[in-house]
């Protein structure tokens, strides 16, 4: 008996092209979940290819979407690990890139979490969100400063102060981060465990946590208050309105704080 090795989709990299897919035979049905994904068949090559431009995470998501659609039709596929590597981040000249590593996924890590006893433990998955090179906090921090920088960019007030505003979020990023170590510092001292008897993890309700106040950007409220065509303008008051005194009302500035 010959056993079917041969999948019936299988996604790669292409060095040139990015993400591809190859499929065992011409089957309509392929072409046509290929295509509702914006795969697009190439006869030089013989693979499907996704648009020149396709963002990373853009590609991974369709593959993904791609392969249960598949999957649920009964057919095999097979998918280079490569693909979930994200392309290097760009860098100023003599600048040497940070490697790059498939995504953490902090969901898996949390479910580390449920399977564990010892402080121990937790302190290491603690480490692995908290790695100087591969932690989510430290991209997170990246993440915002760049975003910082795309606003001073636009070389508008606006973008100026949102831009002044995404900073300040990055340095409570690193406060957290900085807090974070100290409570793995902590857990990698202590020497207990939970007991055979523990409840488990999924059993234990999370603690309430605090709602904060929502602080919009300014520009918004200045938005919201502008002229507009659409809007009527406000009738004239009467003397007894105007004559009126306004109350005056205290002026709370909502604080942030992670």
């Amino acid at each position: 008996m010959s056993l079917q090795l041969e999948p019936d989709v299988a996604f790669g990299i292409h060095p040139d092209f990015g993400v591809a897919a190859a499929v065992s035979d011409n089957r309509p049905f392929l072409d046509e979940v290929l295509r509702k994904h914006h795969f697009r068949y190439s006869e030089y090559l013989d693979v499907y290819l996704l648009p020149s431009g396709t963002p990373h995470n853009t590609a991974v998501r369709t593959v993904a979407n791609t392969t249960r659609e598949f999957q649920a039709a009964g057919l095999s596929v097979a998918a280079d690990p490569r693909i979930v590597i994200p392309p290097p981040v760009p860098t100023p000249v003599g600048v040497q890139a940070r490697p790059t590593r498939p995504g953490l996924s902090l969901t898996a890590l949390t479910g580390e979490l449920h399977e564990l006893r010892r402080a121990v433990d937790v302190s290491e998955v603690l480490g692995e969100i908290l790695d100087e090179q591969h932690g989510v906090v430290l991209d997170l921090e990246e993440f915002v400063d760049t975003a910082a920088a795309w606003c001073d960019r636009l070389d508008t007030p606006n973008g100026r102060e949102l831009g002044l505003h995404l900073r300040s979020i990055a340095h409570h990023v690193a406060f957290l981060g900085n807090q974070l170590v100290g409570a793995q510092i902590e857990l990698s001292v202590m020497p207990d465990a939970t007991p055979e008897n523990a409840p488990p993890l999924a059993d234990v309700p999370l603690p309430e946590r605090q709602e904060w106040l929502r602080v919009t950007h300014t520009a918004r409220a200045r938005a919201a208050v502008a002229s507009s065509p659409n809007r009527p303008t406000s009738a004239p008051k009467r003397e007894s309105e105007a004559a009126a005194p306004r109350p005056q009302t205290a002026s709370a500035t909502p604080s942030r704080t992670l």
